[in-house]
C-alpha cells in the first residue's frame, strides 16, 4: 500500500473541474447578443475532459503510483476497481431519474473504469503511447461503427434501459453524450500522469508545458484543415442536429462551439477534422487532453510554491475536489425540482457556495464525502477479500495479465514535492469518484484516498437546438 501524503494540487484541479462543470450546467451558453458566453468558451467540453483525465490519474495513484501492480495486488486492484465502477454506475442511473436536465456522466464513468483493467500493469511511457494512438484511431472506429448502432436516446442512461442492454451498451460506448470508446483516450492520458513522479516540480512543469503545446497544436491544426473549400462543402452538407442550417464555415463552427452531443454526424468523414466541445474527434480529444494536462501541471506547480500553511489553506478552500462524487450528485439534485435553488440569476452563486462550503467543511473535519466513503469501503473490502484468499505469487489470472506488460520497474523514490497535509493516498482499493484523483477527504485508515468529471461529471450538453425528443434540454 502507498501511504504517502496526497497531492493537494490534484484536489485543486478536481475543484476547478467541478466548478467548470457547474458553470456549463447552470449558466447560459450564449450572451443575449448570441455570442459564446465566457463560461462556455473556457469550460465547455474541457471540464468533462479534465474530470476524465483525473479519473485515469486517480486510478494510477491508487494502484501503485509509479509502480504498476503485479500478481495478487493487480487482481485485488482489478476487483476493487470493478466494484467501484459498478457502484458509480448505479449512482448515475439513479440520478438520471431526477429529471435534472443534465446529461449525467456517472454511468459512462462506470464503464470507463472497467476499460482501465487491461492497462493497470503499464508504466507511464507505454500508457502515453496507447493514449496517443487511441485519441487518433478510436474516433475513426467510432465514425465507422456508429451507422451500425441502434438509434441513440437523448436522455441520460436510466434503470429503464437495463431491459434492453444492447441499445444501452451501444449508447454508452458509441452514441451517447460521453461515448466510452473514444473517451478511453482521456483515461489513458490520466493514467500516464499518475505513473509519473508528480511530486517533482520539474515533472509538473513538463506536464503543464506539454499540455499547453498539445492543446495549441491540435486547435491550430484543426483550424487549418477545415479551411479548404471541399472540406467546408462536406461539413455544410452534413450538419449536426442543432436546429439551425448554417450557411458558412464560420457560422457552422460558431454553432458547434456551443457544444455537440457527444458525437459528430457520420455522413462526412471531414467531421473528424473539427475541434468542437463534446465532438470526440481526434482534434477535440487531443486539445482537451492538452488543456487537462495544463490545469493539472499548473495546479501542482502553484501549490508547490506555497508554504505549509498556504497548502493547508488551499486544501480547505478547494475541499470540494476531495468529494466530487457526493457533490456532483448533490449538484444534479439541485438542478431538479426536488431541491433549491430555482433557476435564476443567483442560481450559479448558490451552487458554488453550497458545494464549496460542504467541501471545505469535510476537509476541515477530516471526513470523506458520504458516497466516497461508501464506494471506497466497498472497493477496499472486495480487494481485501482477494488478498486474503489469493496466495502470494499465485499463478493463473494475475500471471497471465502481467505477462503482456512491461517488466521494467522504476524505483518509486519518495516525493520531495508538494503534498497535502490533509490526507494520505492509498492503493488498489481506493475509490474513484468522477472527478477526483483521490476521492474524498481524509479517511483515518492507513493510507486511504482517492476520479469524477472523478465523479463530478461532464459539462452539460449544449442547450441550443437540442433535438425535440431530448429531455436534457434544461441545461
Amino acid at each position: 500500500m502507498d501511504a504517502r501524503p496526497r497531492l493537494v494540487g490534484i484536489d485543486v484541479a478536481r475543484a476547478l473541474a467541478l466548478l467548470g462543470m457547474v458553470a456549463t450546467h447552470v449558466l447560459e451558453p450564449r450572451t443575449p447578443s448570441g455570442d459564446l458566453a465566457f463560461a462556455q468558451a473556457v469550460a465547455g467540453g474541457r471540464a468533462s475532459a479534465l474530470f476524465a483525465v483525473l479519473a485515469g490519474l486517480s486510478i494510477a495513484l491508487t494502484t501503485g503510483r509509479r509502480r504498476p501492480p503485479r500478481g495478487r495486488e493487480r487482481v485485488a486492484a482489478s476487483v476493487g476497481l470493478v466494484v467501484r465502477a459498478g457502484l458509480v454506475a448505479l449512482v448515475g442511473l439513479a440520478l438520471a431519474d431526477l429529471d435534472s436536465g443534465i446529461a449525467v456522466i456517472l454511468t459512462y464513468y462506470g464503464l470507463l473504469f472497467v476499460c482501465a483493467l487491461p492497462f493497470l500493469g503499464l508504466g507511464a511511457r507505454p500508457l502515453l503511447a496507447w493514449a496517443a494512438a487511441w485519441a487518433v484511431l478510436a474516433p475513426v472506429a467510432s465514425h465507422l461503427l456508429r451507422p451500425l448502432a441502434p438509434e441513440r436516446g437523448w436522455s441520460s442512461p436510466s434503470f429503464d434501459q437495463l431491459a434492453e442492454p444492447g441499445p444501452l451498451l451501444a449508447e454508452l460506448f458509441l452514441t451517447g453524450y460521453y461515448p466510452v470508446l473514444p473517451w478511453v483516450a482521456y483515461l489513458l492520458a490520466g493514467m500516464a500522469l499518475g505513473r509519473a513522479d508528480l511530486g517533482r516540480r520539474r515533472v509538473a512543469a513538463s506536464v503543464a508545458a506539454a499540455g499547453a503545446l498539445l492543446a495549441t497544436v491540435a486547435a491550430v491544426a484543426s483550424e487549418l484543415l477545415t479551411r479548404p473549400a471541399d472540406v467546408v462543402r462536406a461539413l455544410l452538407a452534413d450538419p449536426p442536429p442543432i436546429g439551425v442550417a448554417p450557411a458558412s464555415r464560420d457560422e457552422l463552427l460558431d454553432l458547434v462551439a456551443g457544444g455537440m452531443f457527444g458525437t459528430t454526424p457520420t455522413g462526412a468523414w471531414q467531421w473528424l477534422l473539427v475541434d468542437a466541445p463534446h465532438s470526440a474527434t481526434p482534434f477535440d480529444l487531443l486539445h482537451t487532453i492538452g488543456t487537462a494536462w495544463l490545469v493539472v501541471g499548473a495546479a501542482l506547480l502553484v501549490v508547490d510554491l506555497l508554504p505549509a500553511a498556504g497548502r493547508r489553506g488551499v486544501a480547505v478552500l478547494t475541499g470540494a475536489g476531495t468529494a466530487t462524487l457526493s457533490l456532483y450528485a448533490l449538484h444534479v439534485a439541485m438542478r431538479s425540482e426536488h431541491l433549491p435553488p430555482t433557476d435564476g440569476p443567483d442560481s450559479f452563486r448558490w451552487h458554488v457556495l453550497v458545494l464549496a462550503a460542504l467541501g471545505a467543511g469535510l476537509v476541515a473535519a477530516g471526513r470523506r464525502g458520504p458516497l466516497e466513503a461508501f464506494v471506497g469501503a466497498a472497493a477496499r473490502g472486495s480487494a481485501l477479500v482477494v488478498r486474503q484468499a489469493w496466495p502470494e505469487g499465485g499463478a493463473g489470472y494475475a500471471a497471465a495479465m502481467d505477462s503482456h506488460h512491461d517488466d521494467k520497474q522504476t524505483p518509486d523514490e519518495s516525493s520531495g514535492g508538494q503534498v497535502s497535509e490533509v490526507s494520505s493516498m492509498d492503493g488498489a482499493g481506493e475509490e474513484i469518484s468522477p472527478g477526483d484523483a483521490v476521492a474524498g477527504a481524509p479517511d483515518q485508515s492507513a493510507g486511504d484516498d482517492r476520479p469524477q468529471e472523478g465523479t463530478a461529471g461532464p459539462d452539460a450538453p449544449p442547450r441550443h437546438g437540442i433535438p425535440e425528443e431530448s429531455n436534457e434540454s434544461s441545461r
